[in-house]
């Protein structure tokens, strides 16, 4: 399983069933100013914290920040815990908003 994917293997993984986990490691103020609906927000300093109780190590973990730095940094991370299903969105939520969905804000 790769380590990171496209914004379009995103939009595939979000339509299909069952669906992923589609973590936000971003801070509250980014996810307030736009996020993709259904995303989980855990930002990147808490998921140490957090992730053995809110995340299965089983799921599909597709991790989401801004443009991709965070969400690498935490999917390695994850894995090297055993959630081995993690995986990246390269290019981060900046990405969806330019190829995916204009709808939701770029800053």
């Amino acid at each position: 399983m790769d380590l990171e994917i496209t914004v379009d293997h995103l939009k595939t993984a979000l339509a299909a069933e069952p669906k992923p986990i589609l973590l936000d490691v971003r801070e509250p103020w980014e996810f307030q100013t736009a996020h993709i609906d259904g995303s989980k927000l855990i930002p990147m300093a808490e998921v140490p914290a957090r992730a053995f109780n809110e995340l299965d190590e089983e799921d599909n973990i597709l991790v989401l920040c801004h443009h991709g730095a965070r969400s690498l940094s935490v999917a390695v991370w994850l894995r090297n815990q055993g959630f081995e299903k993690a995986q990246s969105i390269v290019g981060g939520i900046d990405a969806w908003s330019r190829a995916i969905d204009p709808t939701i804000p770029r800053y």
